[in-house]
């Protein structure tokens, strides 16, 4: 891997430049991977890790980095984010020069929608402009993770760098869903091919690739006259990844960013949640003991709107019937009645009546489950019914008959996979 930048910024240096920074979170995503479950959601907007949302997690980076001009780019399905947004985020003062604004698709060029995610924000220069930022950086708003972007600006500025990429190690077996990188040892960027088949791994080391995360600092000038020129292509995508970094790497100053620990130069924790499976994995993550990722840090705060809920409540004490939950993560408004929940997440407001059990299964919100039902390693998404005496992730068939099943054999469960079943 490349070397890891030093960290020689200064923190009021580092606050500066944070300050002159507008945030720009890419959050039109459609989520195809995800399946039923962004039918009626965008991606950025899928709920994760008991009480949040995606996008919470770029969302508090920004805040916590001292990043407090933030505008959200939307698209697809985008009602239920912007209403997220607008009822936990609206407590940046404007008097002082903060926001989070969200900027829906308006057909700006034409009657075109956004063409890629360059196109996104060149439809919306016009805007960023106006807020006169010295550096942009573009987020993706789908991904889970924590990052201080200060040190990662201050290296941009530092190295000289007209634009600079954030990248983790990835397998090389995940090539085909992400952009992968090649640089040098300073880490200077050679190539940038976006999903390849076949892709450059790191130096000695054949199964891993240098993957990027969706994360650019551009200044504002350059960032311009890029996306000036890419709109006029007719051949082009109008995709960062696709085309502006590949082609700027010939002339510009492109440099890598590896997201890792300072201390440890371990590689930090990130997770694209873009399948089902991985969805899934990443919400029993948190249920683990030492979890990767730790959302009880107060150092680092996740800030999210939540609904006023009274705590979660497990009732009834006798034999086959006796409310409990082991091993597992349980939010507010969550009644366990006289059921089993074991090594599972339940999001806020979730009933579960007696004689069911629950084992390593993501319920999201506002989901009732009926008495003696079973249900295992599955998804169910928000607001559903499950009638008494289902059983789900016991039958790989009947299942596959009725809901989604991954690869892994994760059991996607949504009220309208249930309503079409007449339940």
């Amino acid at each position: 891997m490349a070397r890891q930048p030093a960290r020689t910024s200064s923190g009021r240096y580092v606050s500066r430049l944070t300050s002159g920074t507008l945030a720009v979170i890419m959050a039109g995503g459609r989520g195809e991977r995800l399946k039923a479950l962004t039918a009626h959601r965008c991606k950025p907007a899928t709920p994760f890790g008991g009480k949040f949302r995606i996008i919470d997690f770029v969302l508090s980076n920004c805040v916590n980095s001292g990043i407090r001009q933030i505008s959200i780019l939307t698209q697809y399905k985008a009602q239920s984010l912007i209403a997220h947004v607008q009822r936990g985020w609206n407590y940046l003062r404007g008097e002082f020069g903060e926001f989070v604004e969200v900027i829906p698709a308006q057909q700006q060029i034409g009657e075109i929608w956004y063409r890629g995610t360059a196109d996104a924000v060149y439809q919306n220069l016009e805007i960023i402009l106006s807020h006169r930022p010295k550096h942009v950086l573009v987020l993706a708003g789908d991904h889970i993770y924590k990052m201080d972007y200060g040190p990662m600006i201050a290296y941009h500025v530092e190295k000289g760098a007209d634009i600079t990429v954030g990248v983790v190690e990835l397998p090389a077996s995940q090539s085909r869903s992400f952009g992968v990188l090649t640089a040098t040892e300073w880490n200077r960027v050679t190539k940038f091919a976006e999903k390849p088949a076949e892709p450059d791994t790191l130096p000695g080391r054949p199964d891993t690739i240098l993957a990027s995360m969706g994360i650019y600092v551009f200044n504002t000038r350059l960032l311009e006259r890029l996306l000036t020129e890419d709109a006029q292509d007719e051949t082009s995508s109008h995709d960062f990844g696709k085309n502006i970094i590949p082609k700027a790497i010939g002339s510009l100053q492109v440099f890598a960013y590896p997201f890792q620990d300072v201390k440890t130069r371990a590689q930090s924790y990130w997770r694209d949640v873009g399948t089902i499976d991985a969805y899934y994995d990443a919400n029993l993550e948190l249920v683990h003991v030492n979890p990767e990722l730790n959302i009880y840090d107060e150092e680092w705060p996740i800030w999210t709107y939540q609904e006023q809920q009274p705590p979660a409540k497990f009732v009834l004490d006798e034999d086959g019937r006796r409310g409990m939950a082991i091993n597992s993560m349980v939010s507010g408004g969550c009644i366990i009645s006289g059921a089993v929940v074991r090594e599972s997440l339940l999001f806020s407001n979730v009933r579960v009546e007696e004689r069911s059990v629950i084992e390593r299964a993501v319920v999201l919100p506002h989901v009732s489950i009926g008495r003696n039902c079973t249900i295992r390693r599955a998804v169910i998404d928000e607001g559903c019914e499950i009638p008494d005496g289902m059983q789900i992730g016991h039958d790989p068939a009947l299942d596959a008959q009725r809901f989604y099943v991954t690869e892994q054999g994760v059991v996607l469960v949504t009220a309208d996979m249930l309503r079409r079943l007449g339940t």
